[in-house]
């Protein structure tokens, strides 16, 4: 009996646990740990239609129970993707999501219609990217324009959708509402907040870009309620992720209503984070004897 077994959108999964993108790579950076196909899922790593060096200057800082990270979505671009890596990452077995960027419309579009040719599970599409066209604001802190974005990308692809979304939203559940009606098939949630830390030995920002992403443990008790709220408000999947590092951790998510969870800052602090949580959540179910159905969305 896999007590973990779950079906999401058609398809089922050995287990509710998948990387969450940019904190595993393509999926063989931790082969030499655990076999990726234990997982439900993977998640690749962000990509855009056009390759991105990054962020100049440092990119992670550690703060109390989690850290900031200003990567600027490094990447080698949407073609070489396609043609040297997506082959790869489906060949490790798990359900592959494809984790998209952009900083316009264009860009998503363009991005989108190449995905389209090939055969995979997801794309999990972040609008918390900056929108230039519209001064920078990134293009999920809105309502409007994420459901306008999810709608441009519905229009031209057949592929399963699901939007993560960004939790310095001015309306989380507003805006998870929004990309539903749009026509997203599931909701990621949530990513980074936004955090900033000062060196005061040089008496300056740490980042060239002044602000940057917080996640780890110590957002989970804010991730968490997010996830609750969106789950109770919508009627699509929902992933939930933020600040997850046990069994038990994960545990509570899929009790607030997500349908899967992704595993993010967990990996930098412990590389075979995932494998643990795995287990530790089937212990918990074999000695509660239930299955992650029979507690999803109990709270």
């Amino acid at each position: 009996m896999n007590r973990l077994e779950t079906e999401v959108l058609g398809e089922k999964f050995k287990n509710p646990i998948l990387p969450a993108s940019g904190t595993y790579g393509y999926g063989e950076e931790f082969k030499d740990y655990y076999d990726p196909n234990i997982m439900g899922g993977l998640v690749s790593k962000g990509i855009t239609r056009h390759a991105k060096p990054g962020n100049d200057g440092i990119r992670i800082w550690e703060t109390p129970s989690g850290i900031l990270n200003s990567i600027g979505l490094e990447n080698p671009g949407v073609k070489y993707f396609c043609e040297n890596t997506l082959e790869k990452m489906k060949a490790l077995g798990p359900h592959l999501l494809v984790n998209l960027g952009g900083n316009t419309v264009e860009e998503y579009l363009e991005a989108v219609d190449m995905l389209n040719k090939y055969d995979f599970y997801a794309i999990e599409l972040n609008i918390s990217c900056p929108n230039v066209k519209e001064g920078g604001m990134a293009f999920g802190i809105e309502s409007e324009s994420a459901a306008d974005i999810t709608r441009r990308v519905k229009e031209i692809t057949d592929k399963r959708l699901f939007v993560k979304l960004s939790p310095n939203a001015r309306d989380i559940v507003g805006c998870a509402k929004a990309v539903e009606e749009a026509g997203a098939d599931g909701i990621s949630l949530v990513n980074t907040f936004l955090g900033m830390a000062i060196d005061p030995v040089r008496k300056c920002a740490v980042f060239e870009n002044t602000y940057a992403g917080l996640s780890g443990p110590s957002i989970k008790p804010i991730a968490l309620r997010m996830v609750h709220q969106v789950c109770k408000n919508v009627d699509v999947p929902v992933i939930g992720m933020g600040g997850i590092t046990s069994g038990i951790d994960a545990i509570e998510f899929i009790m607030a209503g997500a349908s899967l969870v992704e595993i993010g800052t967990a990996n930098f602090m412990n590389p075979n984070a995932i494998a643990n949580i795995i287990k530790e959540m089937n212990d918990y179910l074999e000695k509660e004897d239930l299955t992650i159905d029979s507690i999803r969305g109990i709270i």
